[in-house]
């Protein structure tokens, strides 16, 4: 946390000194900021972590949206057509996240989505059941999660 608290801090002293305090100033304050970070304070461990999950977040970000685009686009093409290609079903998925925090962002994302929706967890934390809208092959949809719970453990693990 300390780490992205110095990098905001660079960002607003980046802004101070072009003496223009708008949004992409300030983007190129968060990139100057992290790069100063990446080079003087690898050594040390919270930096490193830092410096090693803000291209994971990235990443994330843009992989989260582009399946976020091609479910929207599935569900909406199902509703504008006149088949319905939907296979609903509730499928148990086993979680590797173990914390509330963690399980909490898990289920909003796959809430977010559409054609999925997150119903309950175990009392163990040990399962999550979640609705499918399209259910063809069960193995492929709790890989897909699986992988979408690995990446969002990586940046908040």
């Amino acid at each position: 946390m300390i780490a992205l608290t110095w990098n905001l801090i660079l960002a607003l002293i980046w802004t101070a000194l072009w003496g223009e305090f708008s949004g992409s100033n300030l983007f190129v304050g968060l990139i100057v900021g992290y790069l100063v970070l990446a080079l003087t304070l690898r050594d040390q461990p919270e930096f490193a972590r830092y410096v090693t999950k803000v291209p994971k977040a990235i990443h994330f970000f843009f992989y989260f949206n582009w399946e976020l685009i091609l479910s929207n686009l599935r569900v909406a093409y199902d509703v504008l057509t006149k088949t319905h290609h939907m296979k609903p079903g509730v499928i148990a998925v086993p979680l590797e996240a173990r914390s509330e925090g963690a399980i909490a962002v898990v289920a909003n994302l796959i809430s977010l989505t559409p054609g999925t929706l997150s119903l309950d967890v175990s009392s163990d934390r040990s399962v999550l059941y979640i609705h499918v809208m399209y259910l063809e092959d069960k193995s492929k949809v709790v890989a897909e999660i699986k992988d979408l719970e690995r990446r969002v453990l990586e940046i908040i693990g």
